[in-house]
């Protein structure tokens, strides 16, 4: 079975936070973040959506760019079959809706984009970050690094779903949440999400009676605990190996 990338805390890769641009040109020149250039841009907005609420449909127009501040976002697919699959999870400070910025023209999202958890997110017209981006490449360059994050995302997530054993697929995935959203503490790394089983089902393919049953196993065999919804990995790494 193919584990999550290296490190399990979501503190670890957290760039875009501390980049900005033109840094380095100008060491007197405030460092700006993403968060602060897209709240900036002419028509950006904050917005809050609460959790399984839709930031937009499949065949939308793509005509704004997202970061999240807080929370998690899910982005989904739907084929001819109806089978809807997760394709990325994203955290904070990820960016997503940049379609529109990549073909240059009108164009309609590919993707179903929705609240996992409660999210905090900012947004502008995309128009408003093409302009930013020809004044500014240093734009241009936190824009590609967040696109680089959110790509990384979803291969990691098409890697979890490609697990045909659920038992597998699910492990993968409470490794993902561990590395994108896990906090160290004393018993282990615990994933900062409250997660209902129906959640955990949706977002991998499965049904919530079969969820239930797997994270009753895994509890049995003392490598994780859920409290009040939030999952405690007891050590990510004896998991990965119990299923390897």
């Amino acid at each position: 079975m193919a584990t999550a990338a290296s490190g399990f805390s979501r503190y670890s890769n957290q760039s875009l936070g501390g980049q900005s641009p033109n840094q380095g040109n100008d060491p007197n020149q405030p460092k700006k973040t993403l968060l602060e250039v897209i709240r900036g841009l002419d028509g950006a907005t904050s917005e809050l959506v609460e959790r399984s609420k839709t930031i937009f449909f499949p065949g939308d127009p793509a005509e704004r760019v997202y970061l999240i501040r807080r929370g998690a976002v899910r982005l989904t697919r739907v084929y001819e079959s109806g089978e809807e699959i997760t394709v990325a999870l994203l955290r904070e400070n990820s960016l997503f809706g940049v379609l529109s910025l990549l073909t240059g023209h009108r164009s309609d999202r590919f993707y179903h984009a929705l609240a996992f958890t409660r999210v905090e997110m900012v947004s502008a017209p995309a128009g408003s970050v093409r302009n930013a981006i020809e004044a500014d490449s240093g734009v241009g360059l936190l824009l590609l690094q967040g696109l680089s994050s959110r790509i990384l995302q979803t291969e990691t997530m098409i890697e979890t779903l490609t697990h045909r054993d659920m038992s597998s697929r699910l492990v993968s995935f409470l490794l993902v949440l561990c590395r994108d959203f896990g906090v160290p503490g004393d018993r282990g790394i615990t994933i900062d999400l409250r997660l209902s089983h129906q959640a955990i089902a949706e977002a991998i393919g499965s049904t919530r009676v079969t969820i239930t049953r797997l994270l009753g196993d895994l509890r049995g065999l003392g490598l994780l605990q859920i409290d009040r919804k939030k999952i405690t990995v007891f050590d990510p790494i004896a998991l990965a190996k119990r299923f390897n």
